[in-house]
């Protein structure tokens, strides 16, 4: 079994820490890469190829983790050389996964639940050929939502509303409890109704979304323009802050 890798980084990392088996070798590309991307490569046991058609063309699995706004473009270049399982991981909106399908068969609609680089992260996943990644329960848990292509994404946009929103809105609070002086009492406060662990986490919170922000807003504008129809107004607001 080869699973291929187009994009690595943290998805890319810790699926292969994750994924442990004699059976299983992963193979990637510096092609275009980053010098900072090449350098994680190399400190990585994974093969490289030259170019990633070649990665594409010899994965049983092909895992697309890029950007939001390249998992498209990705597809419409490599899809068709897939002979495997295309699985796109990618923060993307259910249109964009229709799309994608028009251009590579076997696709599977992915989406991962948690931080990627936690040792529990679960992958949620929709398309009539997501069965054949069934036995990657052995390493990671899995969840197979449908064979409706879109419907992993959905929830995982739907998600998204909730948790990026509360982010921006722990931001901002807590700026506001650190310029009054009052930081450590305004995580204290709040610990008493959502629990002993809450501050750990929601500083977690707040340190992952300011450090990633930009992925973060690409993210929400994939929200906003699929659920156009929807009162989105705290996502809007959240995009803002994020922005800002």
């Amino acid at each position: 079994m080869i699973i291929g890798f187009i994009g690595f980084g943290k998805v890319s990392k810790n699926l292969m820490r994750l994924i442990k088996s004699d059976d299983i070798a992963f193979i990637t590309s510096l092609e275009g890469r980053s010098p900072k991307t090449i350098e994680n490569i190399k400190k990585e046991d994974i093969d490289v190829l030259d170019t990633f058609k070649q990665v594409v063309e010899k994965s049983d699995i092909l895992i697309s983790a890029n950007s939001p706004k390249s998992a498209l473009n990705v597809a419409k270049k490599y899809g068709k050389y897939t002979k495997g399982i295309y699985l796109d991981l990618n923060n993307i909106s259910p249109d964009t996964t229709f799309e994608i399908s028009k251009y590579t068969d076997n696709f599977v609609d992915g989406a991962i639940i948690g931080k990627i680089d936690s040792d529990n992260p679960i992958l949620y996943f929709a398309g009539k050929s997501s069965d054949e990644l069934l036995f990657l329960s052995d390493f990671i848990q899995m969840k197979k939502v449908s064979d409706k292509i879109g419907d992993a994404s959905k929830l995982k946009m739907l998600r998204s509303t909730y948790t990026k929103t509360l982010s921006a809105l722990l931001i901002e609070s807590s700026e506001i409890a650190k310029n009054s002086n009052l930081e450590d009492e305004f995580f204290d406060i709040l610990s008493l109704t959502e629990g002993s662990e809450f501050k750990d986490k929601a500083i977690s919170r707040i340190t992952n979304t300011i450090n990633n922000s930009k992925r973060k807003s690409e993210e929400l504008e994939e929200i906003i323009n699929y659920f156009g129809d929807e009162e989105l107004i705290m996502v809007k607001a959240a995009l803002k802050k994020l922005n800002r």
